[in-house]
């Protein structure tokens, strides 16, 4: 790859089918790249009934527990020193580093959007639709079978709020990363708890023992973004190419030739011409 940072792929698979529900790589490990890379997966396939994660600190934040709770998912951490449970996922990851990692290497990747470009595509039209070896299925096709769960958006909006607290000050403001808000003047004095979406500090709910005061009117704008937030580019969409017949024929031609590496820049340009 051409770019010097080093890149963190977080992934989400469902343990009955092997589907990869979602996958994105990013330039650092926190918190908000992991339930981002979750919210996606919500978004796309419904809630989970559980979330088996490793004790990294992008897993162990009161942020995801709370997630976890509003939406009703069960949040189970591995014991530490215990591999027991890992082995599916690790599998995966092995998978990853040697059908697409070396392959991405040798074509040779300039930027962390193209990455995130080409393993979607990678997944979608392998990973996914291959027969798996212990099921004896397709993931995408044994996934399919369940009846998904779909919360409602306001839901899902609260799962992913962060929370924080502040005091009201005499002429009824808080003060959140630099910025100021007005508040109800009722609340003065009190120490309320305010909730928000990271990717948007501009809009603060207010609450105080449980109920809502409604929004924070922003005084003067500090950060619109919290700094927390990762940088991340936008979702892959599907290609509506057909990488899995490319892909499986050019990796069966390289077996058979003994090393000759998938070529992605080529599949690249039969996508730009329409072949």
């Amino acid at each position: 790859m051409r770019w010097s940072k080093r890149a963190r792929l977080f992934l989400l698979m469902d343990d009955h089918s092997r589907f990869v529900i979602h996958g994105r790589w990013y330039d650092n490990e926190t918190l908000r790249a992991g339930q981002e890379v979750l919210r996606c997966g919500i978004v796309r396939y419904g809630l989970p009934a559980s979330l088996y994660v490793d004790n990294g600190s992008a897993y162990s934040g009161h942020q995801l527990r709370l997630t976890c709770a509003v939406l009703g998912i069960r949040l189970i951490h591995t014991r530490p020193r215990q591999p027991q449970g890992r082995g599916k996922l690790e599998r995966l990851f092995r998978l990853v580093r040697e059908h697409f990692l070396l392959e991405a290497e040798k074509a040779g990747i300039a930027t962390l959007k193209e990455l995130n470009w080409r393993f979607w595509a990678w997944v979608e039209s392998y990973l996914n639709e291959r027969i798996h070896s212990e099921t004896h299925e397709p993931p995408k096709a044994r996934y399919e079978k369940a009846e998904p769960r779909r919360p409602e958006p306001r839901l899902l909006e609260q799962a992913f709020a962060w929370v924080d607290r502040r005091r009201v000050s005499k002429t009824a403001t808080i003060s959140f990363h630099g910025g100021q808000y007005e508040t109800d003047p009722a609340l003065v004095g009190k120490r309320v708890e305010i909730r928000y979406l990271p990717e948007d500090l501009t809009r603060l709910e207010v609450f105080l023992e449980g109920r809502s005061h409604g929004y924070a009117v922003p005084r003067r704008i500090g950060r619109h973004v919290h700094p927390k937030v990762p940088k991340a580019p936008p979702v892959p969409k599907p290609t509506g190419i057909d990488y899995l017949g490319a892909v499986l024929r050019q990796h069966d031609r390289r077996r058979a030739q003994g090393a000759r590496p998938i070529n992605y820049r080529d599949l690249n340009r039969k996508r730009e011409s329409g072949s």
